[in-house]
């Protein structure tokens, strides 16, 4: 009788001390984040321990454990960390589903977790695990902003996922249509757009996650770099102390012909032991000190090579590594390296599909026309027009070489505003190589549709973005449809 009523005292106590579960935001979880979003992972598991510690029914810091967990994973990809992790995801997930329903929080943070398995699953192969996620995510955003709203971060992930849905490659869209997605770039950088210029509390607090969505779709869906960089300058993005937004703007400098910048940002920034360690940076600082012909290139791919434990660009990364020893004549290095293309890394990324087929073709590039590639993939757009005009078409024996001849010519031209002659070249481009398996083509029509939709010729735009996504069987090909179809529908 003293133990049956022992227990019923001890019952009543746990009823009276126990707290139903809550999603509270605040200011150390808020510090956690900021760490986390800076990449000072542990700086920011420090932080969560600690809430979690004094406030147990607090659901915030176990989501945004899975913050912690996700930029690793995302960058560096290491299969034993994805297999020590990936049971949290379910743990998360039911942590979440048992807070409150009255709450923003309480479907959002399924749909952010969701989200960020997916884009975790899409790294280690898993593509259809993946589109599952994001549907998952999609429904339980588009459900919360039904029942909330005025919940601002809703529009941040749904802004994301809208945009690219509205540029999914033709190659991909049975994906979306099974899955029921469906976006616009305007619909979807709009949202986002609102988000940002919010100054209420919430906004503030994600704006930082928001930077990071909106400069990549400005760049990729919105092909506006003059925006971006102009956006990038007035936000007065902290490079020296944010590590993730260093990796950001170099990763957006190489993609826009700025070297310079993007090795400075790298080579300036805060480097110390309370950021997680990124051995990506290591493989975009080689490929930009390439480009600007630094003698010290190959120490940093080389790096990245070593310490690298994932599959993404990896084919990539050993193709410009083979292309930095063959520019410097030495054809043993050179020969390694592109050996180790056909035996490391995946073929999912359109850079190291590429890679993948030359190294197999057993062909090098002409070594002229390699130089002005990497000097105009740098921004050096006068060394590489020095570099070409030694040569003219006629000059070159194979008709893929003359091709590239023409390609390279047309993009230093347009990158330095010679717009006319751009057109020239790319024009002589398509009508050449338009069957042909190189990408030259398929690029020239896209960035006529470029020239054309910023001179205000719509229908021009949109018959050379057309001719771009008509082209089959050659390199690139998914990620120049994914950039012609946002053309289209930017010249709606």
């Amino acid at each position: 009788m003293r133990i049956f009523l022992s227990l019923i005292l001890l019952s009543i106590a746990f009823t009276v001390t126990a707290r139903e579960p809550v999603y509270d935001f605040n200011t150390r979880c808020q510090q956690a984040y900021e760490a986390i979003m800076q990449l000072r992972i542990n700086d920011g598991k420090a932080l969560l321990a600690a809430e979690k510690q004094e406030h147990p029914d607090n659901l915030i810091p176990y989501f945004l454990d899975n913050y912690a967990d996700f930029f690793p994973l995302f960058f560096n990809e290491d299969p034993a960390m994805y297999a020590a992790t990936k049971g949290a995801r379910a743990t998360r997930l039911s942590r979440m589903e048992q807070g409150p329903d009255s709450s923003p929080y309480h479907l959002f943070t399924q749909a952010a977790i969701h989200f960020q398995w997916a884009m975790v699953r899409i790294k280690f192969g898993e593509k259809w695990d993946a589109g599952w996620e994001i549907r998952k995510a999609y429904m339980l955003l588009k459900d919360n902003q039904r029942k909330f709203p005025q919940f601002q971060p809703n529009s941040m992930l749904l802004g994301a996922m809208q945009t690219v849905f509205g540029t999914i490659p033709d190659g991909y869209k049975w994906v979306s249509n099974i899955l029921g997605m469906k976006g616009s770039i305007r619909q979807g950088m709009d949202n986002l757009q609102s988000f940002i210029d919010s100054n209420a509390p919430l906004a503030r607090l994600f704006r930082p996650e928001a930077y990071y969505y909106y400069c990549y779709l400005k760049q990729f869906m919105e092909n506006n770099p003059d925006e971006l960089w102009q956006f990038i300058r007035q936000k007065q993005l902290d490079t020296r102390n944010n590590y993730l937004f260093a990796i950001m703007v170099a990763s957006l400098a190489a993609t826009n012909q700025k070297a310079v910048l993007g090795i400075a940002v790298l080579t300036d920034r805060n480097d110390n032991v309370h950021y997680v360690d990124i051995p990506y940076a290591d493989c975009l600082l080689g490929q930009l000190k390439l480009a600007r012909m630094d003698d010290d290139a190959h120490v940093y791919l080389e790096r990245f090579i070593r310490r690298y434990k994932g599959k993404f660009y990896l084919k990539h990364a050993l193709q410009r590594l083979s292309w930095y020893y063959y520019l410097h004549g030495n054809m043993d290095a050179a020969n390694k390296y592109r050996a180790m293309i056909l035996t490391r890394g995946s073929t999912e990324a359109d850079e190291d599909k590429q890679a993948q087929k030359e190294a197999k073709s057993g062909k090098w590039p002409n070594p002229l026309l390699l130089k002005a590639r990497l000097l105009s993939d740098g921004g050096l757009f006068q060394e590489a027009l020095k570099q070409m005009q030694t040569k003219k078409a006629a000059d070159f024996a194979l008709l893929e070489e003359k091709l590239e001849y023409a390609y390279r010519l047309g993009r230093i031209y347009d990158e330095m505003g010679m717009d006319d002659q751009a057109i020239a070249m790319y024009e002589a481009t398509v009508k050449v190589g338009a069957n042909r398996p190189e990408y030259y083509a398929a690029r020239s029509a896209l960035q006529m549709g470029n020239i054309y939709e910023k001179r205000g010729d719509k229908a021009k735009a949109r018959e050379c973005y057309q001719a771009c996504l008509n082209m089959e069987g050659h390199d690139y090909k998914n990620s120049l449809d994914q950039r012609a179809k946002a053309g289209l529908q930017r010249v709606k």
